[in-house]
């Protein structure tokens, strides 16, 4: 059993993330006790609602810097959902709301307009392709957290605001939703995070998770 702890500081799905986990031959521990959090093997944020909302649970439950040295670790942490957009620097949603600074980069909207400048629904919801960003090949993919995953596949995604990483590299895969690009997974060293959620991504999020446990 490979041991990983799920971040419990009142939001994200963490019944539904857990199970998923223990699928995949994961000891989960879903813990907000400072102590647990430092010493996990691996750890996974979870993330649903508004970005400032999820910043601010952190800090109220005394969070912020443990996670943020649990990051300086080099020990595995994979961010879900909001728990992967507030790596990054910031977000426009809602007024600027500063995130942990994990990661390089912005939150914004996505456009309320396709590329062709015709009105489409926002939030972007439902199944999408995940491919290798622009410019890179799958071999990027190896040893991440979608080193079992075929360009192509299909995830489960429910956002309104996407990542705009500063550093090109840090885009691990993408989506396109009526052509806008979104940020589908990051990855930096020992950081982590998809925008969808692989625990209803089916098996293809399945192989995500066990792939996050290997590393």
């Amino acid at each position: 059993m490979k041991r990983v702890v799920l971040v419990d500081y009142g939001v994200g799905n963490l019944l539904s993330v857990a199970r998923a986990l223990s699928a995949c031959d994961g000891e989960v521990t879903i813990s907000g006790d400072p102590a647990i959090i430092a010493a996990a093997d691996r750890l996974v944020l979870p993330g649903v609602g508004a970005y400032g909302d999820c910043m601010a649970e952190l800090g109220h439950r005394g969070l912020t810097g443990t996670v943020k040295s649990y990051a300086d670790t080099g020990r595995p942490l994979l961010g879900i959902c909001v728990g992967m957009q507030i790596l990054f620097e910031g977000t426009e949603e809602f007024g600027f709301h500063a995130g942990l600074s994990l990661l390089p980069g912005q939150v914004r909207a996505i456009p309320a307009t396709t590329s062709d400048g015709q009105p489409h629904k926002v939030p972007h919801i439902g199944w999408t392709t995940i491919t290798p960003p622009a410019g890179q090949d799958v071999d990027s993919w190896q040893d991440t957290i979608l080193m079992n995953v075929e360009p192509g596949s299909t995830c489960y995604f429910v956002h309104s605001f996407t990542a705009q990483p500063t550093i090109p590299a840090h885009r691990l895969a993408d989506a396109d939703y009526h052509g806008r690009t979104i940020s589908a997974a990051v990855h930096r060293d020992n950081l982590s995070g998809t925008q969808f959620h692989p625990e209803k991504s089916g098996q293809v999020g399945l192989s995500i998770l066990s792939a996050f446990l290997s590393l």
